[in-house]
């Protein structure tokens, strides 16, 4: 079942939106300390009003419990959303990098998808993909866009079954990333 996520699931978001930023996720700590991103995310994915937000994300349960995760937003809202996290990460970590514009206005921007180790193979990425997708056409949007890493070929093989296409390439915090869009 895929659903709203809730404040209370922060505790299962936060490792999923890890695993699906991988070494990027550190960068924000300044620390290879796991257990130190994984409390940055979770205190962020369990407020209001920010790009890690519960509510910006759908979750996939199943009997387990949470197994999977797709967290987007209006790309119009990226600096509004961007601003607290930043804010707290520059006052707590000491980061202060400007991470680049990974979206844009008119675009509904897929920031993570990740679906547990465990359970990773089951269609359960692809199925919150067209959740979303649906999510954002019931929202107004026309285009749904997100960043895939050059070095991940069965991430773009994903998007691209879906729909997504390459818009362009680009930088983003060190990396090499395609910018692909899908209309919805």
């Amino acid at each position: 079942m895929i659903r709203q996520a809730q404040p209370e699931d922060a505790g299962a978001i936060a490792p999923l939106i890890v695993l699906a930023m991988d070494s990027l996720a550190a960068k924000f700590t300044n620390s290879a300390e796991s257990a130190e991103t994984l409390a940055l995310f979770e205190k962020f994915a369990g407020l209001p009003a920010n790009q890690y937000s519960y509510e910006n994300v759908l979750v996939y349960v199943d009997e387990a419990g949470i197994s999977g995760m797709i967290s987007a937003y209006d790309g119009a809202r990226l600096e509004l959303l961007r601003a607290p996290f930043l804010e707290h990460i520059s006052g707590t970590y000491g980061f202060t990098e400007i991470p680049e514009q990974e979206t844009q206005e008119g675009e509904y921007y897929i920031d993570c998808v990740s679906v547990s180790p465990g359970t990773q193979g089951k269609g359960i990425g692809r199925e919150l993909i067209k959740a979303l997708l649906e999510h954002a056409a019931k929202t107004g949007h026309k285009k749904v866009g997100l960043l895939v890493s050059k070095e991940n070929p069965r991430a773009e093989k994903l998007y691209s079954g879906l729909g997504f296409l390459t818009v362009k390439e680009r930088g983003f915090m060190g990396g090499d990333y395609f910018h692909m869009q899908c209309a919805v």
